[in-house]
Formats: C-alpha cells, structure tokens, sequence
C-alpha cells in the first residue's frame, strides 16, 4: 500500500479559508433572514429560527442572533413596556409560601408547574373588550400543558385548566407543585382546596416579585410580542 506523504498548511491558511465561506454562506443566510423579517417584522431570532429549520435550513440559533444583532434585524417590540393585568387588587385570602424560590429547574415532568393570568385587549382596545389567559406551564419540557380563556377573571377561569393537568397528569413517585402569583383566583377555597384533595403544592410568590414567576412572565411577554403587539383583533 502506497502511503501519502504528510503535508501541514500554515494555522493562519486554514482559518483564512474557513472563514472566507463562513462568510460566503453568512451573507446567503442574511438575505434569507431578511425576508422572512419583512414578513413578519415582529419576529425575535428563535421565530426566525423555527422558520429556518421549516424550510430545511439548519442554522444555530446563536449564529441568527449574532447576524441579525449586527445588520439592526433584531426585534425592537421586546423592549416595549405595557400596563400589567394585577389579580393581586381585591379581597385578600390566605397566602402560601414560595416553595420553588426561583428554582425552575428540574428533570423530571409534572414536578414543577407554574401558572398566571394575562389580559388581551381586541376591538376598540376598551375596558369592555378584554380576555384573559390562564395557562399552566410545565418547567420540566416548558410546555403549555393546558390553558383556558374567558371575558372574565374568575376563579373558573383558573380552575379548568387545572381540572385538566390534574387529569393528564401521570402516575408519579413524587408530588406536584402548582406556582402562581398571589391572586385572589389563587387564595379562594375552591382552588386551595382542589389541591390539597389531590396531594399537589401549593407555592406562591412574594408580593410585588414578577420575577418568582419569571417562567410565566417570560412566556406571556413572548407571546404578545409575536402574536398581540403588532396584530389588531
């Protein structure tokens, strides 16, 4: 067998020509970037992403970040500040601790479930064209494991979607904890009592702390910024 005699090119050679079509291929990826941005201008770079990869474009998503970062494509409406739903305002009830303090993480599902109430305007945008959102959110897969929708914040508005975990939710060697702001949906009998029937946590954040639920804030806030800021129902 003949062997090849060993060649070495210079370090600097070699980056040379990699980033030469890193280049190449970086412009290519930029123009499609940019279509897809005058579609839908709203878009942050993981939408981007996600429209990559549907039309077969396998991108990193740091790689669309940094790109549309340097050529000023990146969403702007992320910045923007709204008047917050508050379901905190009205009688109050009894208080649970915070049992997750920020600890959002865990590797395994149905353990660590936090939920809110958001408030959509439509229409003439006035107090009397309004709906809310009560979803609950799974931090195991950062799934939307159920919601529902209503004209009104009711306590009913926040126990469907937990009738619904409570009904998918699997057989577990461990036991659940549901997370929620201090609202008073959250403090009436109805929902504290449902889930000391069915052995799940209650936990709470401190008064006036978003950031306690910073995983269901940070869905609510992507969202509208996506589907509700620049779109008029």
């Amino acid at each position: 067998m003949e062997i090849l005699p060993y060649t070495t090119i210079k370090r600097s050679t070699f980056y040379y020509q990699a980033h030469r079509h890193e280049g190449k291929d970086n412009q290519e990826l930029l123009q499609i970037i940019k279509s897809i941005k005058q579609q839908n201008p709203s878009y942050g770079y993981r939408p981007v992403t996600d429209e990559l990869h549907r039309r077969g474009i396998k991108s990193n998503h740091k790689r669309v970040s940094r790109l549309m970062r340097e050529n000023g494509l990146s969403s702007q409406m992320y910045n923007r500040q709204t008047r917050k739903y508050n379901s905190a305002i009205g009688p109050q009830g009894k208080k649970a601790k915070n049992r997750l303090n920020r600890r959002f993480k865990t590797n395994r599902p149905y353990q660590k479930m936090v939920t809110d109430i958001s408030e959509f305007r439509y229409g003439n945008m006035g107090q009397a064209e309004r709906v809310y959102l009560s979803p609950i959110k799974d931090l195991y897969s950062g799934e939307i494991v159920s919601f529902n929708i209503s004209d009104h914040p009711t306590t009913d508005l926040v126990m469907k979607p937990l009738s619904e975990l409570i009904n998918k939710r699997p057989l577990l060697n461990y036991r659940m904890t549901v997370h929620s702001d201090q609202g008073i949906q959250y403090q009436t009998n109805t929902w504290r009592q449902t889930l000391k029937k069915h052995h799940i946590f209650q936990s709470m954040s401190r008064r006036a702390t978003c950031l306690d639920n910073a995983p269901m804030e940070s869905f609510f806030h992507t969202m509208k910024t996506e589907l509700y800021y620049e779109h008029h129902y």
